[in-house]
């Protein structure tokens, strides 16, 4: 039992250094833009740049990928469908939407507004959150489907009528030498 737990604790920590690792890959390009408007003594210009907006789309389409890796891995939701779909209409309506309008905006005004460098800072962390929240999900999701030796036990690669095994969702079917035209 508690070897079970360790396993269990190593896999979500993993986790989390993964998906941290994916949002520092994603903010890399960022901060060598900030360390160098930095060094030309501009910093606060990063803030009224669409920088942190672009970075914070970026990481609000990574969490509706996540999110929805979540929906096709597992059929057999329930409940738990509209909480997922919720949650990928909260990232597109609070973060996507207002990034996408934010670049817009910043880039065709010559004079932008103040509020500008508190907002993105905001949309960036609540985009990171997303991110993590999506990727929790779909990890959990993903490990509901699995049996204890790791292999999928879903009804999609359960065998068919015929005695065939199905594709895994998002697989698409092999040809053999026996498929007819």
């Amino acid at each position: 039992m508690t070897e079970n737990r360790q396993q269990q604790e190593q896999y979500s920590l993993s986790m989390m250094y993964g998906t941290y690792a994916d949002v520092l890959f994603v903010l890399f390009p960022f901060l060598v833009i900030a360390m160098q408007r930095l060094w030309d003594g501009n910093l606060y210009q990063t803030l009224m740049r669409p920088d942190l907006s672009i970075a914070a789309a970026i990481l609000a389409g990574l969490a509706i990928g996540k999110f929805v890796l979540g929906l096709v891995t597992n059929r057999e939701l329930g409940r738990y469908k509209e909480r997922i779909v919720f949650f990928i209409a909260l990232t597109l309506f609070v973060v996507l939407g207002p990034a996408i309008i934010l670049i817009l905006s910043i880039t065709a005004n010559a004079q932008i507004p103040g509020f500008v460098a508190f907002v993105q800072p905001v949309l960036l962390i609540v985009a990171i959150s997303l991110y993590t929240t999506a990727v929790s999900i779909a990890n959990i999701l993903v490990r509901t489907n699995q049996g204890p030796s790791g292999a999928e036990v879903s009804e999609a690669t359960s065998p068919s009528k015929d005695g065939r095994p199905r594709p895994a969702p998002l697989d698409l079917p092999r040809r053999t030498g026996n498929d007819g035209y």
